[in-house]
């Protein structure tokens, strides 16, 4: 029997150079948990993260005060996007976050690469602003005070990216980057930056934080 949630709402923020489509699939899954779901779907590479933000939470405004509870999963950019909605703003009724390879700690993909024209062409100015040195949006967030759930993956389709970036990596975050300086719970799965929404153990990892606010500890077959 699915539990109703009429009065929960989860929040989907997509990452970069993406749509809401990559997150139809986590979208899916959650309305059929009975969760009220918005899967937004932003321009990514359009603006500053700062106006991408802007523009998003204008929007979500309405929706996000007629529910009882807000949470939010996010990918990649999502995560950052989040964040830097709340150094200005509180969200009273703010539930659990999930986020999926955040580059909390910036990305040395964005420091290498970041002044390339076809790095810019693709990413967009928040492709900029994701680095790890002194111009790193990331580093300048203040540290999460709410239910944080944080996904990394350990597997990398994208070698030459991975070349780029010490230890082990998704292919675009690197696990030493992807967690804030404070959150709930931690998980490392078997799966990549690119498709880790996609993936049934990410979704039942997601699906367990949401509800009770910690993962899943026994082992979770693999797709």
């Amino acid at each position: 029997t699915v539990k109703r949630r009429p009065t929960e709402t989860v929040i989907l923020l997509h990452g970069m150079a993406r749509s809401g489509n990559s997150m139809n699939r986590m979208a899916k899954t959650l309305r059929s948990d009975g969760y009220q779901v918005i899967n937004v779907d932003y321009p990514s590479t359009s603006a500053p993260i700062e106006k991408l933000t802007e523009q998003i939470f204008t929007e979500l405004k309405p929706q996000m005060a007629h529910a009882e509870t807000v949470h939010f999963v996010t990918h990649s950019l999502g995560g950052i996007i989040l964040r830097q909605h709340l150094e200005d703003h509180h969200i009273p009724n703010l539930g659990r976050v999930v986020m999926l390879a955040p580059p909390s700690r910036g990305s040395e993909v964005t420091d290498k690469l970041g002044d390339i024209f076809l790095y810019q062409w693709i990413n967009g100015p928040a492709g900029s602003q994701l680095g790890s040195g002194t111009n790193s949006l990331p580093l300048r967030l203040k540290e999460p005070t709410f239910e944080l759930g944080i996904i990394a993956g350990d597997r990398s389709i994208n070698p030459i990216l991975s070349m780029l970036i010490p230890g082990p990596d998704d292919g675009k975050v690197s696990l030493a980057r992807v967690k804030p300086g404070s959150y709930t719970d931690y998980r490392e799965l078997h799966t990549t930056h690119a498709c880790m929404m996609w993936n049934r153990k990410v979704i039942a990892q997601t699906e367990q934080f949401l509800e009770y606010g910690k993962f899943i500890t026994e082992e979770i077959s693999h797709d």
